[in-house]
């Protein structure tokens, strides 16, 4: 597997990487927690071995629990995230071989717990979908679902209950038609900058 030279403004491609190097990074919204030490033992039972693992934070993009907080902060977050990348396409080159980066105790125990609870319950959560006036129908989210969760019946959207809480429907929507509970009309949607629509459709 072989990573190129991306927006970002990497100095050039990165090598590529054989079995006995392999690295991870975990994109998210600045609770890495247990995400890479899980990870490592999967591929530790599977005979593999993780070299390294980065943890990089973005802008959140789950929605019911808030916005992505103001274009400064994103910002931020999008200049701390390059020199993050850049840093780590340097020692993947030079195939460093560091432990993963974790959260602190406290929360790689709850978070475990929650995500242990939470995730035989994900598919169903797809009911509190809900759509409101601006709808045009335009079917963008059926096309942007990965788990093809959502289909128009009756000309009216439905779910499938095989949700997998992505919500690129939600964010990508147009209209900002697409709601999650009683909440989300207020939140600002989240497009990462460097991200086209055209980039996410799945063919279908």
């Amino acid at each position: 597997m072989g990573c190129t030279q991306t927006g970002f403004g990497f100095p050039g491609p990165i090598a590529a990487i054989s079995p006995e190097y392999i690295f991870a990074v975990a994109n998210n919204a600045g609770q890495v927690s247990n995400t890479l030490v899980q990870l490592h033992k999967v591929m530790e039972s599977k005979g593999l071995v993780l070299s390294s693992g980065w943890s990089v934070v973005m802008p959140s993009n789950y929605i019911p629990w808030g916005g992505p907080g103001s274009l400064e902060k994103q910002n931020e977050l999008f200049t701390a995230a390059r020199k993050k990348i850049y840093a780590i396409s340097h020692a993947v080159n030079r195939r460093f071989k560091m432990p993963v980066e974790k959260g602190p105790l406290w929360q790689r125990i709850v978070f475990t717990w929650l995500y242990k609870f939470s995730f035989p319950h994900v598919p169903k959560m797809d009911g509190k979908f809900w759509v409101d006036t601006r709808c045009n129908k335009c079917g963008l989210c059926i096309q942007l679902c990965p788990s093809k969760n959502v289909s128009m019946q009756d000309d009216k959207l439905s779910w499938q209950n095989h949700c997998e809480q992505c919500l690129a429907c939600i964010q990508w929507c147009p209209q900002e038609a697409m709601q999650y509970g009683k909440k989300t009309p207020a939140y600002s949607r989240y497009h990462h900058p460097e991200v086209k629509v055209k980039d996410l459709l799945i063919k279908i």
